[in-house]
C-alpha cells in the first residue's frame, strides 16, 4: 500500500524527513537500521504522520509537494501537532 510519511528525529529536535514508499513497515525498518543515508545520522526516529494513497505516483506527488516551498506551511502544521 503506497504511503507518504513524515519521520521525526528523537535525537535532533525539529528535524523531519518526508518520504514515500509502497511498504511502510519495511521502509521504516530500513530507516531504523541506518540503511537510508538521509536519516542514518538522525536515528532514533519515529513516524509522526502517514497518508495512504491508491498509487505510488500519488504518494510521490504528495511527498514532492510537502518538500516544496508551497507545501512548507502544510508540513509545518503537520509536524507541529502534539503527538
Amino acid at each position: 500500500m503506497p504511503y507518504t510519511y513524515i519521520l521525526k528525529s528523537i535525537k535532533q529536535d525539529n528535524w523531519h524527513y518526508v518520504g514515500s514508499c509502497n511498504d511502510l513497515d519495511e521502509r521504516f525498518k530500513q530507516h531504523r537500521k541506518g540503511s537510508v543515508r538521509s536519516t542514518k545520522s538522525k536515528r532514533p526516529l519515529k513516524i509522526i504522520y502517514k497518508e495512504f494513497y491508491k498509487t505510488i505516483t500519488e504518494a510521490r506527488k504528495r511527498k514532492l509537494f510537502l518538500k516544496s516551498p508551497k507545501g512548507f506551511l502544510e508540513k509545518k502544521k503537520i509536524t507541529n501537532k502534539p503527538e
